[in-house]
């Protein structure tokens, strides 16, 4: 017999809650392994999609506007590290930002 494949039965049956006890430890053995641990997963995975339950269908143009929608989205910078103790001191623009700090909108006085 393929051991592979009895090793794959009783990691399906494991899962299954279905494994005689006599197994148990051939069955956790085999998990300690990475190809235990895959089996493992993927029988979780067919198994959560055995019992998902259908999704509703969403109504027409849902991607297009959705996808409307994140394109108008701001998009996100990442800051700029932080300049270590000692180092040169960044490039000061005209309105006193720098690319750590960026410029500060001008309050306007409504008076």
């Amino acid at each position: 017999m393929d051991t592979h494949k009895k090793i794959r039965e009783h990691i399906s049956a494991l899962s299954d809650g279905e494994l005689p006890a006599a197994d148990l430890e051939l069955a956790f053995a085999a998990l300690q392994g990475a190809d235990g641990q895959h089996a493992w997963n993927t029988y979780f995975r067919i198994g959560d999609e055995l019992r998902a339950q259908a999704t509703p269908a969403l109504s027409a143009g849902f991607a297009e506007r959705l996808a409307e929608k994140l394109a108008a989205e701001p998009a996100h910078t990442r800051r700029a590290a932080p300049v270590a103790a000692g180092a040169a001191s960044p490039a000061r623009a005209a309105d006193g930002s720098t690319a750590e700090q960026p410029a500060k909108p001008a309050i306007v006085n409504a008076s």
